[in-house]
């Protein structure tokens, strides 16, 4: 036996810890940071239409439990507006940096507690991805990548909020979801491949977010998603990542499969849309059970086919072809299936994403 490979895998555990999940309770959120670490002040990051809505109610919650605060506006994932805001949180000398809003501002806010070494608390305000309780960012360059940050120290959520969000954002959180099928199924072949580290609790914890997504989503199809279930299911999923020390458990092939359309197509569906249709055309490749796939993304109202969300044909075929050169180093299965093009169209065609 190599010397390595006796060595124990090995990596610490951040996970969040504190997690509130209400409805209509955002009047709490001064208390929730108090009891998290009696913050004298905290800087708050989120986009300007969140602002719109709840600063007023937030401020609120935070004048009334003595806490003082600043808002910073995030405008974009480019490192100059981050850098820029970095430069600004620093100045307040906060004791807690606040991320709410969308995936970007929990990201910016994940990023900056991460370079300045202050404690963050997300409070997500769409259930769109798994980011409200992972301790990845994922940074858009040439190599989509996700770096590793810290886990939040709280996460908040007024489930009132995420159901007024746009529900395409909540389907597409559905979407990111069912991607653990295909990254745990990935997870275990690097595993038999590579003898790379799998964590069973943290594949069984992703699986589980997954399978409920699954079984409740023809009860979905009658009265629209279940917030609360999904926002249960996407921290889960976080934590599961947590667990694991990497975003093993919750993002594989179908993952880089969004993250080439994200090169290809900027800007064209949501994230969780991609590794939706993703899943559809990997799960078949692992030979899962694709056509579940496919009927609970129909159910929960998440797209499944390219056309639905404005990719074109060739997009989704030069996607298959490049994804895996994205992260080289991330074994999945399609290490093993030489992704050529009349193979990706064939794929494509047989699964009716094209």
């Amino acid at each position: 036996m190599r010397k390595n490979q006796d060595r124990m895998h090995s990596h610490t555990m951040e996970l969040p810890r504190l997690i509130e999940i209400g409805e209509k309770n955002i009047a709490d959120f001064g208390k929730f940071l108090k009891t998290l670490n009696k913050p004298k002040k905290v800087s708050l990051i989120s986009g300007t239409n969140v602002q719109k809505v709840l600063r007023k109610k937030i401020e609120k919650s935070l004048n009334s439990n003595k806490i003082k605060f600043v808002w910073h506006t995030s405008i974009d994932n480019q490192i100059e507006s981050l850098n820029q805001i970095q430069k600004n949180v620093k100045k307040d000398k906060a004791d807690l940096i606040a991320g709410i809003g969308g995936g970007r501002s929990v990201d910016t806010a994940k990023l900056i507690s991460y370079n300045l070494e202050i404690p963050f608390v997300s409070l997500p305000t769409a259930a769109s991805h798994d980011g409200m309780a992972s301790p990845f960012v994922s940074v858009k360059s040439d190599k989509p990548h996700s770096i590793v940050a810290t886990a939040p120290m709280g996460v908040f959520v007024d489930i009132d909020i995420i159901k007024k969000a746009p529900k395409k954002l909540l389907a597409s959180g559905c979407g990111d979801l069912i991607a653990n099928i295909i990254a745990v199924k990935d997870w275990q072949l690097g595993h038999e491949k590579k003898k790379e580290y799998y964590g069973r609790y943290a594949a069984d914890l992703a699986l589980m977010s997954a399978k409920i997504v699954m079984e409740n989503s023809s009860e979905f199809a009658k009265k629209g998603p279940d917030a609360r279930v999904i926002v249960e299911g996407l921290i889960s999923a976080g934590v599961a990542s947590c667990i694991a020390g990497s975003s093993r458990p919750c993002s594989g092939a179908e993952h880089l499969f969004s993250h080439a359309l994200d090169k290809i197509a900027p800007g064209i569906g949501l994230h969780g849309e991609k590794c939706g249709i993703g899943s559809i055309l990997i799960g078949k490749l692992q030979g899962q059970d694709w056509k579940k796939i496919v009927s609970t993304l129909k159910n929960v109202g998440a797209p499944t086919t390219a056309k639905e969300i404005g990719l074109t044909e060739d997009m989704v075929i030069e996607a298959l072809t490049i994804a895996q050169e994205l992260r080289p180093e991330r074994y999945t299965i399609l290490k093993e299936i030489k992704m050529t093009n009349i193979k990706a169209k064939n794929l494509a065609k047989s699964t009716k994403v094209i």
